[in-house]
């Protein structure tokens, strides 16, 4: 599954035609869910988050989703490649 998700942001990449504003995105959406941390989030339901809530721990041995900062970096990747 993490895998599909960095194919994902690099199709999205594509569509867009903007690396970076997707990257920004992400970036936005992490902030957001770091100040509005889902405490009773379930688990099983995590992978249906465009960012992962779960934090730490057990919540990143069990995460769908690579860490957010890895695939800014990636989307950054593309960006730079496009240059």
């Amino acid at each position: 599954s993490r895998s599909r998700e960095f194919s994902a942001d690099a199709g999205g990449a594509e569509i867009s035609g903007n690396p970076l504003a997707l990257a920004s995105a992400l970036q936005k959406i992490s902030r957001g869910n770091q100040m509005n941390h889902l405490r009773n989030t379930n688990p099983s339901t995590a992978h249906m988050f465009i960012i992962s809530p779960l934090f730490g721990g057990m919540g990143k041995l069990f995460s769908t989703h690579p860490p957010v900062e890895q695939r800014i970096a990636k989307l950054q990747e593309i960006a730079a490649g496009r240059r």
